[in-house]
């Protein structure tokens, strides 16, 4: 698990502590030192902490202009045993909310579980969107079961055409800019 690293081509395009609306601004994470651990596993340094103690992201890119974040994700989703969407939420999504941020494309290739509890964030998550929409890219299928189970498909989109997304080749305005466009377009 420590030589998982979060995605770093866009860094020359946005790193998110050095952003000062970004939840991370100031931010130093250790180039050598692995100081996080999921569970009894080591994990790469430039994963951020949000306050979880099984998932960890990084906010890859972020367009205040155009109201989208790229997010990656990465460890176990555990709602049950920690509430990690309440950390998510509270620590790193409504910051980028207050920030006009209202279209959120999260990378899930690297959730590796997730445990469902309630509802209730994901729902204010999405109150909270102001017409704007939260995609998941290339969730694992036990994953995406998971989030159908517990009902969490009414509040992002996910499957089909986005199980295997290739959007490692793409700018961030160029995947924000399709994916925008294949909403649009199932909306109307």
């Amino acid at each position: 698990m420590h030589e998982i690293e979060p995605f770093y081509n866009w860094r020359e395009l946005y790193i998110a502590s050095q952003d000062e609306r970004s939840p991370f601004y100031g931010h130093k994470n250790s180039e050598v030192w692995y100081e996080h651990a999921i569970y009894d596993h080591y994990i790469h340094p430039q994963w951020d902490f949000f306050g979880s103690q099984t998932l960890y992201l990084k906010i890859l890119f972020v367009d205040y202009e155009r109201q989208y974040a790229v997010i990656e994700l990465f460890g176990e989703w555990n709602d049950i045993l920690y509430n990690d969407i309440m950390y998510f939420y509270r620590n790193v999504i409504e910051e980028l909310l207050d920030q006009g941020i209202k279209y959120f494309i999260l990378i899930g290739e690297n959730v590796l579980d997730f445990h469902a509890d309630t509802d209730d964030y994901f729902a204010e998550w999405f109150d909270n969107l102001d017409d704007g929409w939260i995609i998941g890219l290339n969730f694992r299928q036990h994953v995406r079961d998971e989030f159908q189970q517990a009902n969490i498909d009414q509040y992002l989109i996910f499957g089909g055409i986005f199980n295997e997304f290739s959007w490692r080749k793409l700018l961030p305005v160029q995947l924000f800019g399709l994916l925008n466009e294949w909403v649009s377009h199932q909306l109307h």
